[in-house]
């Protein structure tokens, strides 16, 4: 099995499927075009003898006639000339007459005897005739005898030439030979040729294995560098690209897991110390021990939360594989829910939510995962805000797209951290976020779920003077392909 396992790989490579194609294109063609010019040569050889011997046989024919021959085959002149026509070709002459008998026959072999073949009754109706023996090389050329009677043409009799065609197998051994030593000195170069340009061709694909391995094995950090073609140069680039977005990607997962490790971590180092506190005191007043539970339970609903938000990613990134539970939503009737919700918060804050919609709109999405994205955007617009602000949330819509856009006049972000906001656990500003909480985790989540919307979202802020999301939908879902 594992025999024939090797066998098949090497048969699949892409060196041997090179050599199979220049055998097929360069050995082929050449045994297909010296077997089809032999048979050519022969061909035309035959072709030629028979244009030479038809004319001449017409003139012995129309002599017999005049002599009357047919007749009387003892006229020594006539006899003198068939003999003489046969030396000339290297073979017999035959003369039948209408009867289908031999009447003549140089060699003396069949005189008396009747001739029935095609070629001769093909002749007595008239027509021309050849064969071609190929065994013993001779070719016989079947040419009617015709005589005119009263205005009429009929054919009396035929006369068959036969020439010998020796020469022809002598010049086809002699093509084969030359045809044969053409061929092994061909299929020297070819091969010569073939291995050296195959190994041209794959030594490029060898070299980026033995790359890919190194890197693999940790060998190599450096980036794929084989620049033989330009097509493997290309294959390169996009390897390289691809290795460096998987680097990020591994960097990135590593980072998430170790924040994700402070973040649950943090909490349960703020319990241990309560309750230890607790633990060391003998007599705890009542307001004090009131007090250290009220913060302990606080950190058990941060850790919740975490796990909460941390559960929505999952279920999120396994979302993007598997079909969302898409229907029609009035995202205007959406919109005002959420800011329904969420305006004890901003009042509490002393906030002032304002909703702007320019016209009805429906969009197939799902309406639990997008109630999730625009509510986070709109609290981290109360969050994130200055005392007595704004929050001003628009829906709009074209022929294919549905827009919202959340505006607040709140603390902004400095520029080098908006390609960052949506990375999971980042924060802009850690101190400020862990006093009014969250687990920054919520634009991970809204970006994740616009994302599997086939939408798309982007940031505009300032600092100090406040940040603006676009958020941009497809009102009809579209499904991926497979």
């Amino acid at each position: 099995m594992k025999r024939s396992g090797r066998f098949k790989n090497i048969l699949k490579s892409l060196k041997m499927q090179t050599i199979m194609l220049v055998i097929f294109v360069g050995i082929l063609p050449a045994i297909v075009l010296s077997v089809a010019f032999n048979k050519f040569y022969v061909y035309k050889q035959i072709e030629s003898d028979v244009s030479d011997i038809v004319p001449h046989g017409e003139v012995v024919g129309a002599q017999i006639i005049s002599s009357g021959y047919l007749n009387d085959p003892s006229q020594d002149n006539i006899n003198t000339l068939l003999q003489a026509i046969g030396n000339t070709y290297g073979g017999r002459v035959m003369v039948v007459n209408s009867s289908l008998n031999i009447i003549k026959d140089t060699y003396k072999v069949d005189e008396g005897k009747t001739a029935i073949s095609p070629e001769i009754i093909q002749v007595m109706e008239g027509q021309y005739a050849d064969f071609y023996d190929k065994e013993n090389s001779d070719l016989f050329v079947a040419i009617p005898i015709k005589s005119t009677f009263s205005g009429e043409e009929l054919t009396v009799g035929a006369l068959i030439i036969n020439k010998n065609m020796t020469y022809v197998n002598a010049n086809l051994d002699y093509f084969i030979n030359f045809e044969i030593v053409f061929g092994l000195v061909w299929i020297t170069i070819l091969g010569i040729l073939t291995i050296h340009f195959s190994t041209r061709i794959t030594n490029p694909f060898s070299k980026f294995t033995k790359s890919l391995k190194d890197i693999e094995d940790g060998v190599s950090e450096s980036d794929i560098a084989v620049n033989d073609f330009s097509e493997v140069d290309e294959l390169s680039s996009q390897m390289n690209s691809l290795l460096n977005r998987m680097k990020v990607v591994d960097e990135s997962r590593q980072e998430f897991v170790s924040n994700v490790s402070h973040e649950l971590k943090t909490p349960l180092t703020s319990m241990k110390v309560l309750a230890d506190s607790l633990n060391s005191m003998e007599d705890v007043p009542n307001e004090l021990y009131k007090e250290f539970m009220t913060d302990i339970g606080a950190e058990i609903d941060r850790e919740t939360q975490i796990i909460n938000d941390l559960l929505s990613l999952v279920k999120m990134d396994k979302g993007a594989r598997e079909s969302l539970n898409i229907s029609s939503v009035n995202m205007n009737e959406l919109i005002e829910l959420i800011m329904k919700r969420l305006k004890p918060i901003a009042e509490k804050q002393q906030i002032e939510l304002v909703f702007e919609s320019f016209r009805p709109v429906m969009a197939e999405v799902d309406q639990v995962k997008m109630t999730l994205a625009i509510t986070n955007l709109i609290e981290n617009g109360i969050k994130y805000n200055k005392e007595t602000g704004w929050v001003h949330v628009s829906l709009n819509s074209d022929h294919q797209y549905c827009y919202i856009k959340v505006q607040d006049c709140g603390i902004g972000m400095p520029q080098d951290s908006i390609e960052h906001i949506f990375e999971r656990f980042y924060r802009v500003d850690k101190s400020h976020s862990r006093e009014i909480g969250g687990t920054g985790l919520g634009l991970a989540i809204t970006k994740s779920s616009i994302v599997m919307h086939r939408g798309d979202i982007k940031v505009h802020s300032v600092e100090g003077e406040g940040t603006t999301f676009d958020v941009r939908i497809p009102l009809n879902y579209i499904e991926e392909a497979e």
